[in-house]
């Protein structure tokens, strides 16, 4: 069963074609050897006529009239003579009539002189059939040939017809996941209104059911925040109280979790803003990367020596690209924290950023455990840690910053590094590149 409608109309179509032209070209053919035939009698009839006004004379082979059509001159006599089919020939009346000639079948006119004298004038059964035929076939070959071609127009007609929803489709696919903008309904054939209408509404109620939970988020968000700092205030305060060392332990856990819980809230504020942002693109600023990723690194260059960690640059080439300030630190702010929860005392993490033709290119490596290849290609997603989840991490910073390269209309790969005996990660965010 063919569930391409495309398809469906091109067999249906090009069957009522075939089917029509196999008709037709039947009738054709059979009309067509049927004139050829009448007409070849004709000719006789008129060979005969010349005949019996004296224009041929004698008993001949008329290959002069066609080279090909084998016309025989046959005289008769006044009586019968000859031989036993020429005997037979001359008891029959005049007219056209069907005979024998030397065992193969003829087709004869005969006529009688006003002298008294016969004659037949012959020609080949078999020859007349062939070149019916040949007339025949010829007739029917204009019908065959325009079969392919009108199967051709066809598909042309029905590829035209359905481009519109190609082109619909081609845009749907090209959109990012968070445009939810109506879809034109110009340039589209009528009977795809109801259809396209049916889809802008269904966009328009989860443009409206997203920003609700986006809302929900933020204001939950924003309100948690207030009491987690005044616990963390409280609990910070508890540090300056003599403690047993079991109470100081339960202190630094619960320390351990408000800071975690801080974190969350941050990113989640952080996300909800990146989702609710509608400035518009062509209204941003010119920001040179390196140097938004010179300041982000110049902040958490101090937990990097903490950790044992040799944060750096490999490569800081000029890369001016169009966007906000706050969202590149924002992205590679994000990028650098994974980077570091990730990567063991001693290791190091290198920054490239440079530009690359008409991108702008921001690369960094770390040298920790990597991602397992079953799930590096859910890194991106929300609140997906993985099986090696560590630190205050709750899986929402590397969602964030693909939140806003999409925003920003770049591409981002993450890869593990498999270079000699290297190891770990490796991520790779390519943006447009705007003039210096």
């Amino acid at each position: 069963m063919i569930n391409s409608l495309r398809g469906r109309l091109f067999i249906s179509l090009t069957t009522i074609v075939l089917v029509t032209g196999l008709i037709g070209g039947v009738f054709a053919h059979r009309w067509a050897f049927d004139e050829a035939i009448e007409t070849q009698d004709s000719v006789l009839i008129q060979i005969a006529g010349l005949v019996q006004s004296g224009g041929f004379t004698g008993a001949q082979d008329l290959h002069g009239v066609d080279e090909n059509s084998e016309v025989w001159l046959m005289e008769l006599g006044r009586a019968p003579q000859g031989t036993p089919e020429e005997r037979q020939l001359w008891r029959l009346q005049d007219g056209m009539r069907d005979a024998t000639r030397q065992g193969k079948p003829v087709r004869v006119v005969l006529k009688t002189r006003s002298d008294g004298s016969r004659f037949a004038v012959a020609q080949s059964t078999g020859v007349r059939d062939e070149i019916a035929s040949d007339m025949a076939l010829r007739t029917v070959l204009p019908i065959a040939a325009l079969i392919p071609c009108l199967m051709l127009v066809i598909a042309l007609v029905i590829a035209g017809s359905l481009r519109p929803m190609v082109r619909l489709a081609d845009e749907l696919n090209a959109r990012r996941a968070d445009d939810m903008t109506a879809l034109p309904l110009r340039d589209l054939p009528s009977e795809l209104n109801p259809f396209v209408s049916s889809i802008n509404g269904l966009l328009q109620r989860m443009h409206e059911m997203i920003g609700q939970q986006r809302r929900f988020i933020a204001d939950a968000a924003h309100e948690l925040r207030t009491p987690l700092t005044a616990l963390s205030v409280q609990a910070e305060n508890l540090d300056h109280v003599e403690l047993p060392p079991a109470a100081r332990e339960r202190l630094a856990a619960l320390r351990q979790g408000m800071s975690r819980s801080k974190h969350l809230l941050e990113q989640l504020l952080a996300l909800a803003r990146h989702d609710a942002e509608s400035t518009d693109c062509g209204q941003w600023e010119v920001v040179e990367l390196d140097l938004a990723a010179k300041s982000v690194i110049a902040d958490l260059l101090r937990e990097a020596i903490s950790r044992g960690v040799d944060l750096g640059f490999e490569r800081a080439e000029s890369a001016p690209v169009r966007g906000e300030p706050v969202m590149l630190a924002a992205m590679i702010r994000n990028l650098l924290d994974n980077a570091l929860r990730f990567t063991p005392a001693g290791g190091r993490i290198d920054v490239a950023i440079y530009r690359d033709g008409t991108k702008a290119v921001l690369r960094i490596e770390d040298n920790g455990p990597g991602v397992s290849p079953e799930e590096i290609g859910r890194i991106f997603e929300p609140f997906f840690r993985g099986q090696r989840p560590e630190g205050e991490g709750v899986g929402l910073g590397l969602s964030i910053v693909k939140r806003i390269v999409d925003r920003l209309g770049g591409s981002i790969d993450a890869a593990n590094i498999t270079e000699g005996e290297r190891s770990g990660l490796r991520i790779v965010i390519k943006l447009p590149a705007a003039a210096a």
